[in-house]
């Protein structure tokens, strides 16, 4: 079962775009669908309206979806979990995913995340991750994560199907904060791969790799309109080059000029996007 939420969980659209792209290369179909109704506040994730046939006004409700799909050479199906992350009664929500891990089958749960961090555009993506026990962290190949404070919908289905007996595993990648509004193909090809060969799964992601060149050259045009950005882009790359963290200091001037950098790349209008 691999599961990304759009949402707080999400920074760039990376873990969400994993999951799209990996549903659309494999065919996915939907079996399932949760009622909103239970798990969302509708004025933090307002339904949408849409014309439907014959010009019919039809109304999207903010849900969770889940997809079954026939991996070549996999050793077992998939199933695709992805959504909204749910509003409220995060444990009932938990809970009933792992219920229907377990009613399923399923022997392993993968979460995707993404997050914001000081780190360049012009590296390679940096992950960690965790998992719930040390050979499946193995199996990861990534560093472990020490974070502590608050968590999204992931965390807490991670420990919910670790506390069930689930085998879990969560990968994030890192998102340059400096273009955090931005749909991020780079950080969502990095979680593909991942995955491809955690689960035994190889999709063509030629379409996501020409998406990533696209990125790079128009986050790499913007940085270089703008003398400060740039500087602080190449104090980035100078700390992940030596992997030193930065002070403070760093951060601060760092969201400021990732105000501006979002500015500057409104007013370029939708050929930046």
């Amino acid at each position: 079962m691999l599961c990304a939420f759009r949402g707080w969980n999400d920074a760039g659209e990376a873990a969400s775009t994993a999951v799209s792209f990996l549903a659309g290369a494999l065919g996915a179909e939907r079996f399932a669908r949760l009622d909103g109704e239970d798990f969302y506040d509708f004025q933090a994730n307002r339904p949408t309206i849409r014309l439907g046939d014959d010009d019919r006004r039809e109304i999207d409700w903010p849900t969770v979806e889940i997809f079954e799909a026939r991996a070549p050479r996999a050793h077992r199906d998939l199933v695709l979990v992805q959504g909204v992350e749910p509003s409220m009664r995060w444990r009932s929500f938990s809970a009933g995913v792992v219920d229907l891990a377990e009613a399923l089958g399923v022997q392993l749960v993968v979460s995707l995340g993404s997050l914001l961090g000081d780190v360049p555009h012009t590296r390679p993506v940096a992950m960690t991750g965790h998992a719930s026990d040390a050979a499946l962290l193995e199996r990861l190949g990534l560093p472990s994560t020490r974070y502590e404070g608050p968590t999204g919908i992931v965390g807490v289905l991670h420990a919910t199907c670790a506390q069930a007996g689930i085998p879990a595993a969560s990968v994030w990648a890192a998102v340059p904060h400096y273009v955090a509004a931005a749909s991020n193909p780079k950080a969502a090809l990095a979680l593909l791969r991942k995955v491809e060969g955690l689960i035994g799964v190889s999709v063509d992601v030629s379409e996501l790799e020409s998406a990533t060149a696209d990125y790079e050259r128009q986050v790499g045009l913007a940085v270089q309109s703008d003398a400060d950005i740039q500087a602080f882009v190449e104090r980035l790359e100078q700390a992940a080059d030596s992997e030193e963290v930065g002070g403070e200091d760093d951060v601060t001037s760092g969201d400021v000029l990732a105000r501006e950098f979002q500015r500057f790349l409104r007013q370029r209008g939708p050929e930046s996007r």
